[in-house]
């Protein structure tokens, strides 16, 4: 039998992630979350960079980043510029200084687009774990778990959660760009 509360909570955590993604895009002030995002090539595999080293914002305008692996620091510094933040770090051994520019208008829509990137990749997360449930529904079905009444109820109940948590990363991103936008 096919649990809607576990497809709920799946899609729940979606959303959960989309708003962390979200507090990465900051429109004022430097804020540690900017660098959430970030992946780092570190000792052969993908590390988040909170994970390599210490995030602080000593400033209203300014990130540091003090890498606890000196070996690391060129690493964390390219992962930062390449992140698509637009972002231009600057090293000084194992601490790296991130100054954080004003937005200009283009920029402010560059993080308007990277924002729909976030939440359009959400949207197919919500997508595939609905397509997952409904395959385990129409299994159950063939399998005679159930009858086609209860396997067209549980598709629908699914249609319902990927619409609601749909319109919620919506509503997300409406909020979001509003807030990039405004000056």
């Amino acid at each position: 039998m096919v649990d809607m509360n576990d497809v709920s909570r799946r899609m729940d955590a979606s959303v959960v992630s989309l708003s962390n993604d979200f507090s990465g895009l900051r429109a004022g002030r430097a804020s540690t979350t900017m660098l959430d995002p970030v992946i780092v090539d570190a000792y052969g595999s993908k590390m988040p960079l909170n994970q390599l080293s210490n995030v602080s914002a000593p400033e209203s305008r300014l990130l540091t980043v003090t890498v606890w692996d000196a070996g690391l620091s060129e690493a964390a510094e390219k992962a930062i510029r390449d992140s698509g933040l637009g972002l231009n770090p600057q090293a000084e051994g194992s601490v790296i200084r991130i100054p954080i520019p004003d937005l200009s208008e283009e920029r402010r829509k560059e993080m308007v687009k990277v924002a729909g990137k976030y939440a359009e990749a959400s949207r197919v997360a919500i997508r595939n774990i609905r397509r997952d449930a409904i395959e385990a529904v129409r299994k159950a079905e063939k399998e005679g778990g159930m009858s086609e009444d209860e396997r067209h109820g549980l598709e629908n109940e699914a249609q319902k959660l990927t619409d609601s948590h749909i319109s919620k990363i919506d509503d997300m991103l409406a909020q979001k760009e509003k807030d990039i936008l405004s000056v």
